[in-house]
């Protein structure tokens, strides 16, 4: 009797019990509440400072307003920061989308006998955080729940000599139905016991 070796991708959409590799794809920055409110802070804040800047110069520089006929001092002045703070917001929002801070993947590989996580960061030596250890030093699946005003619903590797590995997305949390079972499969992947529940 052989094993085969296929490869998962996804949140264990497959069969796993026949399957050597497992591979979990991580949503980052790339999503869509990111885009909107870094699109909608953008045409805000263009907003903003546009306005302060057309009361400066009394020159209308927006179509469909007449800023010009607003003071400088103090309205037009709280404008302009306004704006100019809501661009550097703007720009932080789109350099995290365009970087996919965050995103990666999980590979539990039996063949070779290795864990892998892997999540890109920000620029610099840390722009590639990865993570790899023997599959034999994880000693189980841990599931964390916690309610209430910053709800967190995680799953993390506890492993051998090292602190509690991450394994689920920062962001939304997820529901508890997924958690379990996303949970309970790792678990009988890797052959270790699922805690927390």
């Amino acid at each position: 009797m052989t094993l085969s070796s296929t490869k998962n991708t996804g949140d264990f959409a497959q069969d796993n019990s026949a399957s050597q590799v497992l591979h979990q794809k991580i949503l980052g920055s790339r999503r869509f509440s990111n885009y909107w409110w870094a699109t909608v802070v953008s045409l805000g804040a263009t907003g903003f400072l546009l306005a302060g800047l057309s009361s400066y110069f009394k020159i209308n520089l927006l179509p469909f307003a007449t800023p010009n006929e607003i003071t400088f001092v103090p309205q037009g002045l709280a404008m302009t920061f306004y704006g100019a703070a809501g661009l550097l917001l703007a720009l932080y929002l789109w350099v995290v989308v365009i970087l996919d801070v965050g995103g990666g993947y999980n590979e539990f590989n039996k063949e070779t006998g290795k864990v892998r996580i892997f999540r890109w960061g920000f620029w610099g030596k840390n722009r590639r955080i990865e993570i790899d250890f023997p599959t034999q030093d994880v000693q189980a699946v841990r599931v964390e729940v916690k309610e209430g005003l910053n709800p967190r619903r995680a799953l993390y590797l506890r492993v051998k000599g090292r602190r509690n590995v991450p394994l689920t997305r920062v962001g939304q949390p997820l529901s508890l139905q997924k958690l379990e079972t996303d949970g309970a499969q790792l678990a009988q992947f890797l052959g270790v016991p699922l805690e927390g529940l």
